[in-house]
């Protein structure tokens, strides 16, 4: 059975207000609530081989983020901020009173997460940030191969490029169901998330969180090829306590790549958790 089909049957679909449309969620399992942001030009497909290890230990609460997915266009102003509203109004709507939420946010969503978790506080128990963006000013553009108008094997080749230029590291890893999740997810996709990340977003809210913030890079992550060291450098100046893990040979979509590592790392950090940093 086609994976996503598989996980989509046992899911639980979930619609929240989303400016005048909807937002999309699909919810896997019971216990602790642990949210799963996907990144940009992305869907809750980012997350295809890390939901199967945690829903039958957690409440997974995975959206397409406004404007992208299923999930209709955040409302104006463009801002960050009006995003991560979204996204905090419906996830707290699915929360127990005073129930506690850990924040999981791979590349864009790891943005998203950061502004979350300022919205909802104490209702936040932890963030990790997975090959989080914007620490630092890019370099050098990554210029991207253009799928518009392209069809059949041309646009198949077009996905194998850009997969390889900004997500998985090892070509081999470049599946037919990778470039499946690619082709579904660019054509769904019509929120252009590269102008918040390159507006220091994520900094903005990193200097102002209270909750215990981890992250994860792959040691061979495309996005931070002008140097993964400033980045881990800059989110220690923001938040000193943070762990830090780089793992091996993998590139920047880490849940696809090496879902096995990345649940380790993440069982790690969730089932130690730091105590927040407390008020300002």
């Amino acid at each position: 059975m086609d994976p996503v089909a598989a996980l989509l049957a046992e899911a639980r679909r979930i619609e929240t207000p989303c400016g005048e449309g909807r937002m999309v969620w699909h919810a896997w399992g019971q216990g602790a609530p642990m949210a799963l942001f996907h990144g940009g030009v992305g869907s809750w497909r980012h997350w295809l081989r890390t939901i199967p290890a945690w829903k039958g230990s957690r409440h997974l609460l995975v959206p397409d983020l406004p404007g992208l997915g299923e999930s209709d266009l955040p409302p104006e102003p463009a801002a960050i901020e009006t995003v991560a509203a979204v996204v905090a109004k419906g996830l707290l709507s699915q929360l127990g009173p005073n129930e506690q939420v850990d924040l999981v946010g791979f590349s864009f969503g790891s943005t998203v997460g950061a502004h979350v978790a300022l919205i909802i506080g104490d209702r936040a128990r932890s963030l990790t940030l997975i090959g989080a963006g914007g620490l630092v000013p890019a370099k050098t553009p990554m210029i991207l191969e253009k799928v518009r108008g392209k069809t059949g094997d041309e646009l198949r080749e077009a996905h194998r490029t850009n997969l390889g230029l900004m997500m998985i590291a090892d070509p081999a890893g470049i599946d037919d169901l990778a470039l499946d999740l690619q082709d579904w997810n660019s054509r769904h996709s019509r929120l252009d998330t590269r102008a918040y990340v390159a507006a220091g977003a994520l900094r903005r809210a990193l200097e102002r969180l209270r909750v215990p913030v981890d992250a994860i890079w792959g040691e061979r992550d495309q996005l931070a090829y002008w140097g993964l060291p400033e980045r881990v450098a800059a989110l220690r100046a923001l938040q000193p306590d943070a762990r830090v893990t780089i793992l091996p040979g993998v590139g920047h979509w880490i849940a696809y790549e090496d879902p096995a590592a990345l649940d380790t790392v993440l069982h790690d950090y969730l089932d130690n958790p730091r105590p927040s940093p407390g008020v300002a």
